[in-house]
């Protein structure tokens, strides 16, 4: 299905093939030889999604940009089912396995790899060829690599990346911080009532 959000319609390649029941909203702009298959949700909202030639995105993978955070694909990507990718760029090459998580203003080099359940965190950047091993955590620039069982010490050099600040503009002492977050969030993704079918 592809929707037009605050003026901005996906681009889908002649030679690219979106599934019927998939999702491309807003400023989406699909290259040749590309894929999305069944069930993901490729949602720009004041920011653009730009994927390259013969990426692949694959069930039920969500893809998201805002405005602070779009999001680019090279050539030759793949996106695995159940992934979960925002704001984040990817160069050409890269396999990104079922289930992982990629956040905002992340960057991964040519060639890498995140396997299964892996993140790579907010600010994150993966110098080419990093393989991000199944389960395990990518946290900081330049990234060290982090086994989930050291969530301590991934929370120190993550605390300073300042997620709610990042994210959602907020600093980390607002009172209310929910209430905050949420009411924000209603607003913007209030947008989507003018959303219109293509």
């Amino acid at each position: 299905m592809l929707i037009e959000h605050l003026g901005h319609r996906p681009q889908v390649d002649p030679a690219a093939w979106v599934a019927p029941d998939a999702t491309l909203c807003g400023d989406v702009r699909l290259g040749p030889g590309s894929r999305v298959m069944h069930g993901a949700r490729l949602i720009a909202e004041g920011g653009t999604i730009t994927i390259g030639a013969h990426c692949i995105v694959m069930e039920n993978a969500v893809l998201r940009a805002a405005a602070r955070h779009p999001c680019s694909l090279g050539d030759n990507v793949l996106i695995g089912p159940n992934t979960h990718v925002v704001g984040a760029t990817i160069e050409d090459g890269v396999f990104i396995a079922t289930g992982a998580a990629l956040f905002h203003g992340s960057h991964l080099g040519r060639g890498c790899e995140v396997r299964i359940n892996g993140t790579v965190h907010l600010k994150t950047r993966l110098t080419p060829g990093t393989v991000v091993p199944i389960g395990w955590i990518a946290c900081g620039d330049p990234a060290e690599l982090f086994s989930p069982d050291r969530h301590d010490e991934l929370w120190e050099r993550q605390r300073p990346l300042n997620f709610p600040q990042t994210v959602y503009g907020l600093d980390r002492d607002t009172p209310e911080m929910m209430k905050a977050i949420t009411q924000g969030l209603s607003a913007r993704l209030g947008g989507h009532r003018d959303d219109r079918i293509l």
